[in-house]
């Protein structure tokens, strides 16, 4: 894998915070992104208006404590990617398993779930039928059930044929205690597969930058993979789906949460021929692409191997990979291990790579 060249200071340039972001008086695209705009909207405008302690957990799902002291998660998603229909998946899907994968990440076992749908007026009926028989059929390999809902239809232009949101609720085992604040100095970083495979995906299934791909997005439910993960061993503390910004924003958050640095090397993250090919040849780089299917693990060195083993004995982790460890250097930061061997920081991005994507 051919050293990325993206405008980053290496560590041993003296690598600052990044710059602050500019105030903006109008929400644009890149507040969308999952980067550091997404991030400094979230802290300037939500947090300040809606902070409580279960929102400040800032993880994938809240985690509630019931009377009887079962714990619980509960998230809730928004989908708009374009277009609606790619290879390996389509909107319906991808609705379905990013709300089961917010739930797995901090080990719950989901349960239900609900949507609702924005249908712009003149969308086809056959096109809507083709995306709920996607839900179900996602819903059932997940093992939950969709039990509530809700339809709006918006006049004709006033919104991009169909959006939809889904909340989940799950169950979370006694014993788990799963978070991005958990991470600890000399624990290994596993990845579940290759990075960018959704995002180059839908990119080529657009059709407008002249790139085409049979590359299928990797959209799937991963709470059977985290389920299976679990059973080999209690040691996982974190757990993440590397969506909007990647395996780099991911990390990053990670970094920020459990206020640790983490290393990862370069040839040690996996990535499809095709996607590092078309990476290269747009100007992307894979470490900032969306994934839909696959999953970041931080877990206790000692049971990291027998981790890894049944990651790989599943279906959705076959390519599982051991990609980096967590250091006590560079708190709060997220440092790559170059295939030259120099160190360079990975900030995330301010705004947005590819837009619509999830």
């Amino acid at each position: 894998m051919a050293d990325r060249q993206m405008t980053k200071p290496s560590i041993s340039e003296g690598a600052c915070c990044p710059l602050p972001l500019p105030h903006l008086s109008q929400i644009v695209l890149g507040h969308g992104s999952g980067g550091r705009m997404t991030q400094s909207l979230i802290e300037s405008t939500f947090y300040p208006e809606l902070g409580n302690p279960l929102l400040l957990q800032r993880d994938d799902s809240a985690v509630v404590e019931l009377d009887d002291g079962s714990r619980w998660a509960f998230t809730t998603d928004a989908h708009i990617v374009s277009p609606l229909f790619f290879p390996g998946g389509d909107i319906g899907r991808l609705a379905v398993c990013g709300t089961v994968n917010d739930l797995a990440m901090v080990g719950a076992v989901p349960r239900w779930l609900s949507a609702t749908f924005i249908l712009e007026e003149g969308l086809l009926r056959s096109d809507l039928v083709r995306i709920v028989q996607s839900m179900k059929a996602a819903a059932e390999e997940a093992g939950v059930w969709l039990v509530a809902g809700d339809t709006k239809v918006a006049e004709r232009g006033k919104c991009d044929r169909v959006f939809i949101t889904t909340s989940g609720w799950g169950q979370i085992p006694a014993g788990r205690n799963v978070s991005g604040g958990q991470a600890q100095p000399g624990d290994v970083v596993i990845v579940s597969g290759t990075m960018g495979d959704h995002g180059v995906a839908v990119l080529a299934a657009r059709g407008d930058l002249a790139f085409e791909s049979d590359l299928p997005s990797d959209v799937a439910p991963l709470n059977g993979l985290v389920e299976a993960m679990f059973a080999a061993g209690s040691g996982i503390r974190v757990l993440r789906d590397p969506t909007r910004g990647g395996l780099t924003g991911a990390l990053h958050a990670i970094c920020q949460q459990s206020q640790v640095g983490i290393e990862i090397h370069e040839l040690d993250v996996p990535i499809a021929p095709s996607v590092a090919a078309a990476c290269e040849m747009l100007g992307f780089d894979p470490l900032y692409i969306a994934n839909e299917g696959k999953l970041v693990a931080i877990v206790e060195p000692a049971q990291a191997p027998a981790i890894l083993s049944a990651m790989r004995g599943h279906a959705y982790g076959a390519q599982a990979r051991q990609i980096g460890t967590v250091t006590e250097a560079d708190p709060g930061r997220l440092v790559l291990r170059t295939s030259i061997g120099s160190r360079r920081a990975l900030e995330p991005m301010a705004g947005e790579m590819l837009p619509r994507i999830c």
